[in-house]
C-alpha cells in the first residue's frame, strides 16, 4: 500500500525558509519519479517541482525557479522541498505525489503560510 506523509509546513515571514519532507512507503521508492504540488485557496493544484528516480535531474515551475530545491534520499525513502525567499503567494497546501501509470498517489498535504 503506497503511503506518502508530508511534514515541515508552518507559518513563516516573507523572505524566510522552510524545508518540507515526504516519507514514502509501500513501493520501490528509488525507481519512481517524485513530485511536489501545491494548491492555494480558490486555485487549481499546480506542479511545483519534479525529481527523476535516478541521477539529479529536476524541473521547477517558473514561479519557484531559483528559490526552491527538490532533493531525495533513496536510503531514507524521503523526498524534500527546500523553500527559500518565500513570498506570500507561496501560501498553499503542499502535496507530495508519485505516479504509477495514470494513477496518482497523494499525501495528506502540509500547510505553508507566508505572512508577516
Amino acid at each position: 500500500q503506497v503511503q506518502l506523509v508530508e511534514s515541515g509546513g508552518g507559518l513563516v515571514q516573507p523572505g524566510g525558509s522552510l524545508r518540507l519532507s515526504c516519507a514514502a512507503s509501500g513501493f520501490t521508492f528509488s525507481t519512481y519519479r517524485m513530485y511536489w504540488y501545491r494548491q492555494a485557496p480558490g486555485k487549481e493544484r499546480e506542479l511545483v517541482a519534479t525529481m527523476l528516480s535516478a541521477g539529479s535531474s529536476t524541473n521547477y515551475a517558473d514561479s519557484v525557479k531559483g528559490r526552491f530545491t527538490i532533493s531525495r534520499d533513496n536510503a531514507k525513502n524521503t523526498v524534500y522541498l527546500q523553500m527559500n525567499s518565500l513570498k506570500p503567494e507561496d501560501t498553499a497546501v503542499y502535496y507530495c505525489n508519485t505516479k504509477r501509470g495514470s494513477y496518482n498517489y497523494w499525501g495528506q498535504g502540509t500547510q505553508v503560510t507566508v505572512s508577516s
